[in-house]
């Protein structure tokens, strides 16, 4: 499963993608990791989600943000939630990279693994491709 948290950049997003992951963790089994540009909330997240900075790994393209993905999923059978934040910054699609491959991706990869994504994305509902509108779940 994927979710997405939408909104112009700068609207609030990341706020909401914490709360949401310090909720979730209470009520999972297994692991959660939180994906992000910094490190700069990792004193706001629950001290039991793993925070990756991916700006500290040589990712060059999209291809290389998937394969990390699935890297991670490969390390971890408890893994349950992964919050993606910026995802067009963190998955290299910011300069005109067309995000419906990835998330495309992505969907077949939560499917796959049983592992359920959620994405804030810099986007408004109209620039979302329509066959992601069901899966808003907070739109900014």
């Amino acid at each position: 499963m994927i979710q997405f948290i939408i909104g112009e950049k700068g609207r609030g997003k990341t706020k909401v993608l914490l709360e949401k992951a310090n909720n979730e963790i209470k009520n999972v089994n297994g692991n959660v990791v939180y994906l992000d540009k910094s490190t700069q909330h990792m004193y706001e997240l629950n001290n039991k989600i793993r925070l990756i900075d991916m700006t500290t790994f040589p990712i060059k393209d999209s291809d290389e943000f998937l394969g990390f993905i699935c890297g991670i999923i490969s390390q971890d059978h408890d893994l349950e939630y992964v919050y993606l934040d910026s995802f067009l910054k963190i998955a290299k699609l910011e300069e005109n990279g067309d995000p419906v491959p990835v998330l495309k991706e992505l969907e077949d990869i939560s499917k796959q693994f049983g592992v359920h994504f959620v994405v804030s994305i810099s986007l408004t509902k109209q620039q979302l491709p329509e066959q992601y509108h069901d899966a808003v779940i907070a739109e900014l």
